[in-house]
């Protein structure tokens, strides 16, 4: 879409109005239809991904029948296709039907040209988003990566790293809180390895009783102790040619962390009530949510060790910290379990979209996961709603002040410019890519001294 001018079929039928809109998005490859029959032709021929959609249509002008008729076709025949609903000034009860009936947003008359371009933009960019996110869910499994929803920078950099260290046999350490998509991102290291074709072994250390966990990891002599009938290999033999997992790291007792180093040092383990050294070539991953930092200055974990599975340490980052990577992520994950139950969801109402950012997600991927499996079983309408998804909300829906957002955008950039230039304002108006008597008035603007 980027190499071609993007397709926006706007259905008006005030030739005044439809002359505007085209002068508005000149930009675009402009697609125009008057009433119901010519969208839907219009619809079929292009398959525009956005549509622009006035409510009073003929034959009933001046009502909203037709005009909803035809968003409920439109939706039928291109589901993924983003309608924005064009109101009368203080139509607040049809928009609201609109975007019930599936409608991606709503714009209300008097025309404003920026706010609008800035509405469909968005609209844009969402449904690229949600077309390679689909592209990635039908494939069948022929990228290691394509469990990941990678919608945030923070993300993707980690996918980023992911894919440079895979290749590698280091030692490598994943640290995020709980149900971030540790052991997803181990796979993902794993398959993306030349030991791809042998085992991945997982073993969580937190959840293994201390006097179990050592015979789980190296195995054990028959006779090694009561009820040690046969000989049995442990986890890390099991994993040698491949990966070895070991999630919540910094659960392991104290005295099984010198057993761990010995056997990342010398890579070979003994087993229990055994003498013989059995070398063991496995790459190792591990991960915790703990801050190994507090846990080694309370003798909890062993510094040595710490640098001994730190070679690589990947930070993930937590599913509050994913600008722009929650919704996108919940609706890949609502058109999953959608297609597992059989369910024909449209996506999220406004006030879900708005649960969904506003919310701190304690239980990171995991709960937001839970959540829209539970939303899938319990919605009765055509979207899931934040009650449907058990999720506080205001009834007013996000707040969207664009003289705000762009505010507080302008803001930092202008003091993080400040930062990195130490306060020289004609380096920091160099790095903004403005003259210095502009960022002066930013400054003033914004309550900003250079010596901050």
């Amino acid at each position: 879409m980027s190499e071609e001018r993007r397709k926006l079929l706007i259905v008006e039928d005030d030739p005044g109005l439809q002359s505007q809109l085209r002068w508005c998005f000149a930009d675009f490859e402009v697609l125009v239809a008057e009433d119901r029959e010519s969208a839907l032709t219009q619809l079929r021929r292009h398959e525009p991904p956005v549509v622009l959609q006035d409510l009073g249509l003929p034959p009933d002008a001046e009502g909203v029948s037709e005009g909803l008729a035809t968003l409920e076709e439109v939706l039928t025949l291109a589901p993924a296709t983003k309608v924005i609903v064009v109101t009368g000034h203080g139509d607040q009860e049809n928009a609201v039907r609109s975007v019930g009936l599936g409608a991606y947003d709503f714009y209300q008359k008097p025309v404003d040209t920026d706010i609008l371009q800035l509405i469909v933009d968005r609209a844009y960019q969402i449904h690229e988003l949600e077309e390679e996110n689909q592209r990635l869910l039908r494939q069948q499994s022929t990228s290691p990566l394509d469990g990941i929803v990678a919608a945030s920078k923070k993300m993707l950099d980690v996918c980023r790293i992911i894919e440079k260290v895979a290749p590698t046999s280091a030692t490598t350490l994943l640290m995020g809180e709980s149900g971030t998509g540790k052991e997803l991102l181990a796979r993902a290291l794993h398959s993306l390895s030349p030991r791809a074709g042998e085992s991945f072994v997982a073993i969580n250390c937190a959840a293994i009783p201390e006097n179990l966990l050592e015979s789980e990891l190296f195995g054990y002599e028959r006779g090694a102790f009561t009820g040690a009938l046969k000989q049995t290999p442990g986890k890390v033999e099991v994993a040698s040619g491949g990966t070895l997992f070991l999630d919540e790291l910094g659960d392991m007792p104290i005295a099984l962390q010198a057993k761990l180093l010995r056997f990342l040092q010398e890579r070979v383990v003994e087993r229990i009530g055994g003498r013989e050294e059995i070398p063991v070539d496995v790459r190792v991953v591990c991960a915790t949510n703990q801050d190994l930092a507090t846990a080694i200055a309370e003798g909890r974990f062993r510094e040595d060790l710490y640098y001994r599975i730190s070679e690589i340490t990947i930070n993930i980052p937590p599913l509050r910290e994913r600008e722009g990577g929650r919704l996108i992520l919940a609706r890949t994950l609502l058109a999953k379990y959608a297609n597992q139950h059989g369910r024909v969801l449209r996506g999220f109402t406004h006030d879900a979209q708005s649960a969904i950012q506003a919310y701190a997600w304690p239980g990171n991927v995991r709960e937001l996961e839970n959540k829209i499996k539970g939303a899938v079983i319990m919605a009765e309408g055509k979207q899931v709603t934040a009650a449907d998804l058990g999720l506080p909300h205001e009834a007013d829906g996000p707040e969207l002040n664009l003289r705000e957002v762009r505010g507080e955008a302008e803001s930092r950039a202008v003091e993080r410019a400040l930062v990195y230039a130490s306060g020289n304002i004609s380096q920091a108006a160099k790095l903004l890519g403005i003259t210095r008597p502009t960022l002066y008035d930013l400054m003033e603007k914004y309550s900003i001294s250079a010596d901050r």
